[in-house]
């Protein structure tokens, strides 16, 4: 089947989608958030907005170092 979208447009989706799964891979392993466990829907809630938080301000201290905002690697040393 041909492909009738521009190939500029394609790459700007592949580099969307790559974001998209980079994000989410982050989520998943470094802030475990497949294992909130909770009681409650507040305390669900409260728990997956804590670590949504945890991970945008990161990205924030990333860019305030003027760092590849992803790259959590190294931004806290113990």
């Amino acid at each position: 089947m041909d492909d009738i979208r521009p190939e500029s447009f394609v790459q700007k989706l592949m580099l969307a989608r790559r974001l998209v799964e980079t994000v989410i891979g982050q989520l998943t392993d470094r802030f475990n958030i497949e294992k909130v466990r909770a009681r409650d829907l507040w305390h669900l809630t409260n728990r997956f907005v804590r670590k949504l938080l945890a991970h945008t301000v990161a990205v924030f201290l990333n860019y305030c170092l003027h760092r590849e905002p992803l790259q959590f690697e190294g931004l806290v040393e113990a």
